[in-house]
Parts: C-alpha cells; sequence; structure tokens
C-alpha cells in the first residue's frame, strides 16, 4: 500500500512541477521577447494553430484573467508529502553513525531548516540580486554540509532541495500573486498600477527560474548517490553543479 502511495504523490509531484515549470519559462520567454525583437506583439505556432499575444498595463474587464498558481501548490505540497513518506515515516532520516541525531531530532532540524531558510531569503538575500546570487550559493553548500553533520547525507541533500522548493512556492503566494493582486485592483478601480509591484513580481519569478536548477538536480541525486550526496564533498559538488545550472539558465532566460 505504502508502495502504491509513494508511486502516486510522485507522480503527481513530477506533473504538477512540470506545469509549473513549464509556465515559468514560458512567460520567462514570452517576457524576454517584448524586450527585444517584439515590442508590441507575438506571433506564436502551436499545434497547427496561430496565436498572437499582446502585452498591456492593466487587465481588461471584458475578458477572464487567468491564474498562474495552483501548479505552485500542488508541487510544493505533493513533495512536503513526499518528504513525510519516504523520509519522516520511511526510516531514511538516520544512517546508523552514533555521532549523528535521533529521527526525531533531525526531523526537527530537517523542518526548522525548511522555514528558517524562507525568512534569511525573504529578508536578507532577495533584496539584492547579487547578494542573492552569491551568498544563496554559500547557503546551498552550507546547509547540505551542516546536515549531514546531523542526518543521513540523502536526507540532508533532499532537505536543501525541500528547502528551495518552499522557496519557490512561497515566492508565488506570498510575494508574486499579492503583488498582481493589487496590480489588478488598482486597474479595476480606475487607478493606475503602481509599475514596482510588477518589478517585484516579476523579480521573484526570476529568482524561481535559477532556483529550479538545484531543485531538479537534488530530485535526480538518488539515482546517482556516490557522486552527489554519497560522495565525501558532496556539499561542494552540489555547489558546483547549481553554478553550471545558473550558467543555463542565464543564457536560456538572454537568447
Amino acid at each position: 500500500m505504502q508502495e502504491w502511495l509513494n508511486l502516486a504523490i510522485r507522480w503527481t509531484h513530477v506533473f504538477a512541477g512540470i506545469l509549473w515549470i513549464g509556465a515559468t519559462w514560458y512567460f520567462t520567454w514570452l517576457d524576454r521577447r517584448f524586450h527585444t525583437s517584439d515590442p508590441d506583439e507575438v506571433w506564436m505556432v502551436h499545434s497547427g494553430g496561430f496565436y498572437q499575444v499582446k502585452k498591456t498595463q492593466s487587465p481588461s474587464r471584458a475578458h477572464t484573467l487567468h491564474w498562474f498558481k495552483y501548479e505552485a501548490a500542488f508541487t510544493w505540497l505533493s513533495g512536503i508529502a513526499l518528504l513525510i513518506l519516504v523520509y519522516y515515516m520511511g526510516g531514511l532520516m538516520t544512517d546508523g553513525d552514533p555521532g549523528k541525531l535521533s529521527t526525531g531530532w533531525a526531523i526537527a532540524a530537517g523542518a526548522g531548516t525548511i522555514v528558517a531558510g524562507w525568512f534569511v531569503y525573504d529578508f536578507v538575500l532577495a533584496r539584492n540580486g547579487w547578494l542573492a546570487l552569491g551568498a544563496g550559493l554559500v547557503l546551498i553548500m552550507f546547509t547540505a554540509w551542516g546536515l549531514s553533520q546531523w542526518m543521513s547525507a540523502r536526507a540532508a541533500f533532499m532537505h536543501v532541495g525541500a528547502m528551495l522548493g518552499t522557496l519557490m512556492a512561497a515566492n508565488v503566494w506570498e510575494r508574486i500573486i499579492p503583488a498582481q493582486k493589487q496590480m489588478v485592483r488598482m486597474a479595476t478601480e480606475g487607478g493606475i498600477p503602481d509599475p514596482k509591484l510588477g518589478e517585484r513580481a516579476k523579480n521573484r519569478s526570476k529568482h524561481n527560474t535559477y532556483l529550479i536548477m538545484p531543485v531538479v538536480l537534488i530530485m535526480i541525486s538518488n539515482h546517482f548517490p556516490v557522486t552527489t550526496y554519497g560522495n565525501e564533498y558532496g556539499w561542494a559538488i552540489l555547489g558546483g553543479l547549481t553554478v553550471v545550472g545558473w550558467g543555463a539558465a542565464h543564457v536560456i532566460r538572454n537568447h
């Protein structure tokens, strides 16, 4: 029964993640087009249909406004469910090393790290792009190393992924969507939406396109234990591959 439950939740997690990541990168590409060769409108073709997309400063009251947020919610909820099922209930938090925490304390440390990560990111790192990049990389590596001193290396890696995934989901629900709702309210009340709100939302969305790189890497790391979490320098390997992923994200975002 537990295996069926694991399969169902994992399938949901992967599919919801595809929807979320795909939508994020699609709008990243679309916004880039409006700032390069197509300042007024973008023409696309897909599945035999032609689509014309225009960018405006305010929503139309005559049309339905589509929100993209539930993909993030389902991805995060299914991910936390997997963390609980596989690690907290599956006995993978410890590796038998007498120098590490008991299962209960390891769970507390992991959950506390996920919560603390959001506050560090939201109140400090997210305020400046270069700070988020440099200090964020240090945070990823230090967290992977630090947690591996308290719990199994596999659990440590997965909690880093859970922390980063939480940052992404919280960006959507706590920063991006609220800012967009304020802009919609201003427009529907006859005012002019504050462009600063749009820039803040766009900045958090940009962060998500970078955060997804180490998250996906950690998701597949279980298949490569010798190279990733099982390596003596797994925390450094995670940092190095994160830089590679961020480089790829930068290239994709700007071309």
